[in-house]
């Protein structure tokens, strides 16, 4: 009786996460894809403004560089107004450069708050690959994938807590912590292809963002080769982990560029 009675509230327990995910959808106004999110664009800009004063103290806090600053700023707000994404989201962007000048890193919170660090910024050799980085960050605030990963781990959570309630065994608690310990490595897992896709996604959002904004989206592969080579140099920068690596994306970003370029890039953009 006991047996059946677990798997009874494991069933409930899953059925409840897999509702919760599959019946809350929203369709991205930018991508015009059809999401599983649970958060509104409101909830999703408070987040991030109220993340961001921690977010900015683990990297030393602003960057005290106000004319550095002021360009970060300039040119992200420039590949949002171009592209009209003041109008098409409810995001309001600000653009951060960090102090810390040893980190290589960039990210972006929910609801527009982006964040470069000056180790990476002094690593950019010109205007289009800072375009490119911030370019970046921004497809990952319009994809909204801050907010899909954590409906996606409300899910995995979900599930991974109803494996544990089905596998349960009083009689022998160790093999209960094995069967734990997969259903989590199961939710890792699919948590760190979904992270793939939205490089991806971002990446290929980018391509799109820089032209209109008037530089060359071919900076973002010297981007990739400056980040493979201090990769080499040292130990792997921190975008690099925080931005899971889908593969080739050198590869990939050709072959997006070339996708939507197909009679060769626009005259003028800057590199």
């Amino acid at each position: 009786m006991r047996l059946n009675l677990r798997f009874i509230i494991a069933l409930v327990v899953a059925a409840v996460s897999l509702l919760g995910y599959f019946f809350n959808t929203s369709k991205n106004d930018v991508t015009g894809e059809t999401q599983h999110i649970s958060m509104s664009p409101g909830e999703e800009i408070a987040l991030g403004v109220q993340a961001a004063p921690e977010m900015a103290a683990q990297y030393g806090g602003l960057s005290q560089d106000p004319r550095a600053s002021a360009a970060v700023e300039q040119i992200g707000q420039q590949i949002v107004r171009t592209n009209g994404l003041d109008t098409k989201t409810p995001y309001k962007f600000q653009f951060h450069l960090l102090a810390d000048d040893q980190t290589i890193n960039a990210f972006a919170l929910p609801g527009g708050q982006v964040f470069i660090t000056q180790g990476i910024l002094k690593n950019l050799k010109t205007e289009g690959e800072l375009a490119g980085v911030l370019a970046h960050e921004i497809g990952h605030v319009v994809g909204r994938h801050s907010a899909q990963q954590v409906a996606k781990a409300n899910l995995t959570q979900g599930l991974a807590g109803a494996a544990g309630i089905a596998a349960y065994d009083p009689q022998n608690p160790g093999r209960s912590m094995a069967s734990a310990a997969v259903a989590a490595a199961v939710a890792k897992v699919i948590g760190l292809k979904f992270g793939r896709d939205d490089e991806m996604q971002a990446d290929k959002l980018a391509v799109d963002f820089t032209p209109k904004a008037g530089y060359d989206p071919n900076a973002m592969i010297k981007v990739m080769q400056m980040l493979q080579a201090e990769g080499g140099r040292s130990s792997q920068p921190e975008f690099m982990s925080t931005h899971p690596d889908p593969g080739n994306r050198i590869t990939e970003l050709q072959k997006e560029i070339a996708a939507q370029f197909p009679q060769g890039m626009p005259t003028g953009l800057k590199p």
